[in-house]
């Protein structure tokens, strides 16, 4: 009887030392417990970009073998106080007949791999995986150049919108990357293999 309990003592006693020696490390799942609101909104952006792009290919796709000029003439014979005659509606129709199935080809397969990318990037970034940080960062600063761009090229609010939210997003996630590395760095310091 006396042996099991020195045993059992002594069992307790290495257990402790070893939980003084290596105290636990904070588990992977837990490194962005502060950052995760951040990461849970950017994450729900890409998935609403997604959603959006994967409706503009699906739409895109669906007029390929359907006459566009025609489709937009009954579109603006059904808006109300829109003269078919008009400016308005002569400028819509010149732009729909110059849509071809090539057009629509091309920008239905495009959409459809972007809304893929920010599925990836979404899917990611709400399961707080560190690769998905990194792959956003990277998309999207290679996305700027384009984007100031299409900006110069033809001024609009929208666009000025869209690239404040990337902006937005890019510098969120360069501080919040910025921050885990120095907490790492802090922690591999205070707790030296």
């Amino acid at each position: 009887m006396s042996l099991v309990r020195n045993v059992d003592s002594s069992t307790r006693a290495i257990g402790r030392d070893v939980a003084k020696a290596a105290p636990a490390q904070p588990h992977a799942a837990n490194r962005h417990e502060e950052g995760s609101r951040g990461l849970l909104l950017v994450g729900l952006f890409k998935m609403s970009k997604a959603i959006f792009f994967g409706a503009l290919a699906a739409g895109a796709l669906h007029l390929i073998h359907q006459n566009v000029g025609e489709l937009v003439m009954r579109a603006i014979n059904d808006v109300p106080h829109m003269d078919p005659e008009g400016r308005l509606a002569s400028f819509i129709m010149d732009k729909a007949d110059m849509v071809g199935a090539h057009q629509l080809r091309q920008a239905g397969m495009l959409s459809f791999g972007y809304a893929c990318v920010c599925v990836v990037e979404g899917t990611g970034l709400l399961l707080r995986k560190v690769w998905a940080e990194y792959f956003t960062i990277v998309l999207t600063a290679g996305a700027l150049p384009w984007e100031i761009f299409e900006l110069i090229r033809e001024f609009s609010w929208f666009k000025v919108g869209l690239m404040f939210l990337n902006v937005l997003v890019l510098l969120y996630l360069l501080w919040l990357v910025r921050r885990m590395r120095i907490r790492e760095n802090q922690e591999a310091v205070s707790f030296p293999a």
